[in-house]
């Protein structure tokens, strides 16, 4: 009985250890041709909404994917609305793709899984106007959570 607790102590020890070992690594989606530069970001501070304050931030980061460049299939850990800057840019989401070009807006809601496609033979910039956890210290970028299989 006795050995019994001790293995089972153990093995919760080391299933322990693996998550959080696995928690730390980072996740990383296929991209090139890729450069992201945060511009701004704040914490929401609440003002009209009070049960936001010190839980969200506001981020400002601009996307630059050189000729032929690629943002493999992702999620965002927050909703934002973009801005295409420079250039034009193919959008893949699982029921339809869009072309984008300098001057247009369009919103991500962060959990429906897409993929961006520079196929022009100039860099396109969009930027991403996200809300995100207040404590995120890099990138939204994540492995698609609502279709992990793809």
């Amino acid at each position: 009985m006795i050995n019994e607790l001790r293995i089972a102590i153990v093995a919760c020890c080391c299933a322990g250890s693996l998550a959080a070992a696995n928690a730390a690594e980072p996740l990383k989606v296929d991209t090139s041709g890729v450069k992201a530069k945060i511009l701004y970001e704040a914490v929401i501070s609440g003002g009209h909404l009070p049960e936001l304050k010190g839980k969200y931030k506001l981020r400002v980061t601009e996307i630059t994917i050189g000729p032929g460049g690629h943002v493999g299939e992702h999620n965002h850990l927050g909703p934002g609305i973009r801005q295409m800057t420079v250039g034009e840019m193919e959008y893949i989401m699982p029921d339809k793709t869009s072309r984008y070009r300098a001057g247009d807006f369009f919103f991500e809601s962060g959990d429906i899984s897409h993929r961006v496609n520079n196929k022009s033979g100039e860099p396109c910039t969009h930027l991403l106007f996200e809300i995100l956890p207040a404590d995120l210290p890099g990138a939204s970028l994540i492995l698609p959570r609502d279709n992990p299989a793809r």
